[in-house]
């Protein structure tokens, strides 16, 4: 099971179907959890303090929290029906909420918070349900700008923590401490291998806390004085239902942020199935995007009850799985329920809160070095032409320039309560309305809709026959592109891969001229096997017993220059792209 692959990704030990030993999965579960439950704390602590909330709801909110985070990270390793990735993938407080949080719980307390946090849960769950309709918008470059620009926004936060002295100064401890464990890690993730790779982050923090502590830098007292085990004392604040002006004014932020918080969750979704599975042509599964962002909903919601800040899925336990190459579902159960009895074991909770600043501020560095990196290769896996290049470069520059101020600052900050402030979100609403425009404004393209099944075939041959003449493609590209079409729809229409009878399906066939070649786009009912991924498979010799199927599936790789296959529960999309006559591939 842990051979390397044939494509070189030796690096992923255990992919999420695979099950690595009990110890192990707890061990790195336990480590995914005890590296992140600060960061998790974080969130809430700063939106209640900041609120003036009481010191018994501020506790309670943090409680519910990490509570939260955790019921959803098992949730999201479990893939229970449309719900959950399957893979591991963090579930964490958001950021993004900060300003409109702060807003609800000063104009209307914790009730009104819980009224729109609710509200805006509905956001996830209903993009879940029809994501398919979204994916012309929601591009790999948006999500992996989205990404990229994660780092941006959160750099200010690895600053703060290295002043961590009364007076915003850094004590002597801190910068060796940060140093320490930033090289450490590094050094042990660049060269290390097996036990010392897989606990890099872990020896780099322990390392690195045992340098702060002899300066001083590690709370011993706050570990001393929590007990051991406490129950939790629950306190939702129920619902304001009064629906005022506040309530009214709050809501679009809130919604805002919800569609925001879902992208960054799709882009989560994305990238920690680059880093999961050792084929690296394997095709992404958006049936595992959509029971991502249907978890987002569901912790939500939760939140909401519980009257505390949302949150959405993080990438932080994606650079630690490719640091460690385990990628076990068994992982996520493990953190999720870590999380959990962190918030009935208030001892343990304080070790590690206890952590110095600047500690963490080293192990978060080395993750949003990863983040960046991930994010631009999910870029430019997408594509990364004039277009896509334009649509990157000026919502990454958007982002960046709103977060440090260099954009109007005195209006961006003033927006939607500083929705824009946050170069995320400034970026991320960039790269979609850019995107939007590229869709609104480009070449009509030609359609036909129709029953899906073999009496389809004569239909799509006359209908790009026409298409082909109306673009003067020539009689040779119009037989190879109606070649390309029956054998993707010969592939689509075997009874053995789909409990639905064909012929009860319905047909959506688009055809549009791009530069140096032509793009097929078939929306049909879904399969139960990727398209895209069988034709990376089929990269050996053909034997001379191959079925049919396979036979199809090779000549469709002769005729298309690249085929992507995108899944969902409700929808296939199959895009083909066949090049033109006088092209690179455009040849016989």
């Amino acid at each position: 099971m842990n051979a390397p692959a044939a494509d070189g990704r030796a690096g992923v030990r255990y992919q999420p179907d695979e099950k690595p030993s009990t110890p192990l999965a707890l061990g790195v579960g336990l480590q995914l959890a005890v590296l992140n439950i600060a960061a998790i704390v974080l969130i809430p602590l700063v939106v209640m303090r900041a609120a003036g909330v009481s010191e018994e709801y501020l506790s309670w909110a943090v409680l519910a929290s990490v509570t939260a985070c955790g019921l959803a990270t098992m949730l999201q390793s479990v893939r229970a029906g449309r719900f959950g990735t399957g893979h591991v993938l963090l579930m964490g407080t958001s950021g993004a909420f900060i300003p409109a949080c702060i807003l609800a719980l000063t104009e209307g307390g914790p009730a009104l918070l819980a009224t729109l946090v609710v509200v805006a849960a509905f956001i996830p769950l209903v993009l879940s349900w029809r994501l398919s309709l979204l994916q012309r918008i929601l591009t790999p470059s948006v999500s992996g700008t989205v990404i990229m620009l994660i780092p941006v926004t959160v750099l200010p936060f690895v600053s703060g923590l290295l002043a961590t002295g009364p007076d915003g100064a850094a004590p002597p401890g801190a910068p060796l401490s940060f140093f320490v464990t930033l090289i450490l890690i590094g050094c042990l993730a660049l060269r290390g291998t097996g036990a010392l790779r897989l606990w890099a982050p872990v020896i780099g923090v322990i390392v690195g806390t045992a340098v702060a502590a002899s300066y001083g830098l590690y709370d011993v007292g706050r570990i001393a004085d929590a007990t051991w085990v406490a129950l939790p004392h629950p306190r939702p604040p129920g619902f304001d239902l009064q629906f005022g002006a506040a309530f009214w004014t709050l809501l679009p932020s809130f919604l805002l942020v919800a569609v925001i918080a879902a992208i960054r969750t799709m882009s989560s979704a994305v990238a920690v199935q680059r880093v999961s599975w050792r084929r690296a042509s394997r095709a992404t599964d958006f049936r595992a995007v959509q029971g991502a962002v249907a978890v987002d909903g569901v912790a939500n919601l939760l939140a909401g009850c519980a009257g505390t800040v949302p949150g959405s899925a993080t990438t932080t336990s994606v650079p630690l799985t490719q640091l460690t190459g385990v990628a076990a579902r068994g992982v996520g159960l493990a953190a999720g329920a870590a999380f959990i009895a962190f918030a009935f074991l208030p001892k343990a909770f304080a070790v590690v809160l206890a952590i110095p600043d600047p500690v963490f501020a080293a192990y978060l560095a080395v993750l949003l070095a990863m983040l960046f990196a991930i994010g631009l290769k999910i870029v430019l896996r997408g594509g990364l032409d004039i277009r896509n290049g334009i649509v990157v470069g000026l919502a990454f520059l958007t982002g960046v320039s709103c977060q440090y101020g260099l954009i109007l600052p005195e209006q961006v900050s003033a927006f939607a309560g500083g929705l824009l402030a946050n170069g995320m979100n400034a970026g991320g609403f960039t790269a979609i309305l850019l995107t939007f425009f590229l869709r609104l404004t480009e070449p009509r393209q030609a359609r036909i809709d129709m029953e899906f099944g073999p009496s389809a075939f004569p239909r799509v041959r006359e209908f790009l026959g026409t298409f082909a003449a109306k673009a003067r493609l020539g009689e040779e590209i119009a037989d190879r592109l109606a070649a390309a079409a029956e054998e993707a729809l010969l592939t689509l229409t075997r009874p053995e891969t789909s409990g639905d009878d064909p012929s009860r399906r319905r047909l959506v066939m688009a055809a549009r001229r791009e530069a140096g070649e032509v793009a097929l786009e078939f929306v049909v009912a879904p399969q139960d096997e990727n398209l895209q991924d069988r034709l990376a498979l089929l990269s050996g010799e053909v034997e001379e017993t191959a079925a049919e199927s396979e036979v199809s599936l090779r000549l469709l790789r002769h005729l298309a220059s690249s085929v992507r296959h995108r899944q969902y529960y409700d929808t296939d999309i199959v895009t083909v792209r066949v090049a033109v006559a006088g092209t690179p591939g455009g040849g016989p």
